[in-house]
């Protein structure tokens, strides 16, 4: 099953990741599996990067799914360019979404993959409201217009 990444998302974050040795499975190239690390750490790093400091007592991201498609292998050596999106705030999720590059060769993604990230009242185990900031920071709200369906005749 392919899950393509929605048209309208919003760049929230970039990071670029080193491949390691270790990272190799027999076949040569990065193990599947480790392309999943990459977009833990991107979550987790952005995160970070906004201030979010994960308590125990608070609330807070819990991962309800995740998947990647991949398109192209990963080797060692050489470094991941990741380009973490976000889209769809609901009540108590949102959708993120990333493509993977090699740093090397920009543009050219290898893989692509996503999570729903559902927010958590730690000390309920239930699903709370994001919060405000959040989803401020997640809305996709500067969209550029839908192309229009023809030509368009200035009125005068």
């Amino acid at each position: 099953m392919r899950i393509d990444l929605p048209e309208q998302k919003k760049l929230v974050f970039e990071a670029r990741y080193p491949i390691r040795w270790g990272d190799m499975d027999a076949l040569g190239h990065v193990n599947n599996t480790v392309y999943f690390r990459y977009l833990e750490s991107a979550r987790v790093d952005w995160f970070q990067s906004i201030g979010f400091k994960l308590e125990a007592q608070g609330a807070g991201p819990v991962i309800v799914n995740a998947f990647c498609n991949f398109y192209r292998q990963f080797e060692y050596p050489g470094d991941v360019l990741l380009k973490m999106y976000a889209s769809d705030p609901a009540r108590a999720t949102f959708e993120t979404w990333a493509t993977m590059e090699k740093a090397e060769a920009p543009g050219q993604i290898c893989a692509a993959g996503g999570a729903t990230v559902i927010w958590v009242d730690f000390a309920t185990q239930k699903a709370t409201s994001l919060p405000e900031w959040l989803r401020a920071m997640v809305t996709v709200n500067d969209l550029p217009a839908p192309p229009a369906s023809g030509p368009i005749t200035p009125r005068g």
